[in-house]
Parts: structure tokens; sequence; C-alpha cells
């Protein structure tokens, strides 16, 4: 296939504050990179030397379309192919909670990389506790899967990846939250759909 590098229509605002928290011409892991449209603005916008991991076949494709690296690859395998510190900075976007070895993804993260990028969606946003009041699970915009057919295994609120974060000794040094695209900084517990946290990693 020939590779020729497409620019992205359009960049959702999560991904853009992902981008803002990443330095120029740094290397870059992007972990269910999907489409490639963040490695793309990253290395149209910052220069980084970017590798994303992706296990769809369309999305591969589309990933190599824009001019990103992609490996096929099922992330519950893990990280093995990566060196230790290979990477400045490692991202998980709105992958978490479909993985079923959290804790295991995180600590990889820890290892390839100084710096580490999740997102996921907050089960903590405030009409979720009315959907569960009315006797059914949520479904939203963030999560808009019904309950037999979700991807959404490990749901967490922000306090719940704070306590997880700090139990892996995982120091948490940026967070924003949104609803839709429309970052939230008021009772963000309540009122965000999506959760964006930046963690430094352990000596």
């Amino acid at each position: 296939m020939t590779e020729v590098s497409v620019a992205p229509k359009h960049v959702r605002a999560d991904l853009k504050r992902i981008a803002s928290w990443i330095e120029p011409e740094s290397r870059v892991l992007d972990l269910g990179c999907g489409d490639g449209t963040l490695l793309a603005y990253l290395q149209n916008n910052k220069n980084v030397t970017g590798v994303g991991v992706e296990l769809s076949d369309e999305l591969v494709i589309a990933s190599v379309r824009r001019g990103v690296q992609v490996i096929q690859q099922n992330l519950e395998e893990g990280l093995a192919l990566f060196d230790d510190q290979q990477f400045d900075t490692v991202v998980l976007s709105q992958t978490l909670q479909s993985m079923h070895h959290t804790e295991h993804i995180l600590r990889e993260m820890a290892r390839v990389a100084r710096f580490g990028i999740v997102s996921f969606p907050n089960f903590g946003y405030w009409p979720h506790g009315w959907s569960i009041l009315s006797g059914r699970m949520p479904v939203t915009g963030e999560m808009p899967y019904q309950w037999f057919d979700t991807p959404n295994i490990h749901l967490c609120t922000l306090k719940d990846f704070e306590d997880l974060a700090s139990a892996l000794r995982l120091r948490i040094t940026h967070l924003a939250t949104f609803n839709g695209n429309r970052e939230v900084k008021f009772l963000p517990s309540w009122r965000s759909t999506l959760a964006v946290y930046r963690f430094e990693t352990p000596d």
C-alpha cells in the first residue's frame, strides 16, 4: 500500500488537550490509536516521533493512510515488544475501560515511558445515577452501548482512578474533564462525561 499523509479534518477537544501535554520532538506511543488522528496531529504540529498500536484491520489501514507508523496487536497481550523507557509519553485514549487487565496495562505504560496519559468515560456523571435509580444501566454519548453488548467492562469514577494511580505509585500531574467537546472545570466529578489524566511514572 502506498503511504499517503492525510491531515485530520477535525480533532476532538480531548485529543487537543492530550496534545498540549506532549513535548515537541518527543517520542510517543499511542495505544489503541484508532484511525491515527492523534498521532497525525502530533506529527504535523509537534514533530513527534510516533508509533501506534491498533488491532482493527480497518483502523490500521486508516492510520497508515495518515502517514502513521502502526503495529497491529492486541493490547491485552501486553507491551513486551517495547523496551523500558523507549518513549517519552504513552497514550491510552478511551480504551482503559475496555481492558481486562487494567493494572497490568498501567504498569506496562509506566515501564515504557516516563509520562502516561489515559482517558476514560466518567461513571460518576450525575445522570448515570438517575439511570441506575430508575433501574437501568446508563446509556450516554461516551457510553452508547446497552448492557449486553458493551465493550466497557471496568467503569470507574475520577476518584476510583486516582485511588488506583496512587496504589500503583503513578503521580498525577494534570487532569482535564469534558462533556462532549466542552471542557468542564466546575464540579467535574459530577458534570463531566470524560476524564483525561496525565501521570508521571515512578523512578
